[in-house]
């Protein structure tokens, strides 16, 4: 019997036989998967959670360049390679090795971040291309 599965059995009787919900499961450290895609999806979401607060935190910033890309993407992998490697203590082998996961809705956290980013760099009221450029002109 495998670790994993016996991490399962030991959940299932100890919750009493329920079935806990994936966000749940989540947020509680070392939390056993039933499924390889609600894990992945959690990891999915996740990133896009992060894509939006990083885009928001950019623009308020106001960060620019090649340097916000950068960090973006060194605080989205690192993160999430904490998360998964050090709370959630998923056997990466499972899914993939680690390249999987880390790479498991990246360039969709991407694109968010980089939207997310621009609109709020683009109404920031302090860079000059903000609202005091429109007020300017009245």
């Amino acid at each position: 019997m495998t670790s994993s599965s016996r991490r399962r059995e030991e959940l299932h009787a100890g919750n009493g036989g329920l079935k806990q919900s994936s966000w749940s499961r989540a947020v509680s450290c070392k939390a056993v998967w039933d499924e390889k895609d609600e894990f992945l999806d959690v990891v999915y979401w996740f990133r896009q959670i992060i894509a939006v607060v990083l885009g928001v935190i950019w623009g308020v910033a106001p960060l620019k360049g090649f340097l916000g890309i950068a960090i973006f993407c060194v605080i989205n992998a690192g993160v999430l390679y904490v998360y998964i490697s050090s709370f959630q203590q998923v056997d990466e082998e499972e899914y993939g090795g680690t390249w999987e996961l880390t790479k498991e809705g990246f360039m969709t956290s991407f694109a968010l971040f980089l939207v997310v980013w621009i609109i709020f760099f683009t109404i920031n009221p302090t860079e000059s291309g903000g609202w005091n450029q429109a007020s300017a002109h009245e």
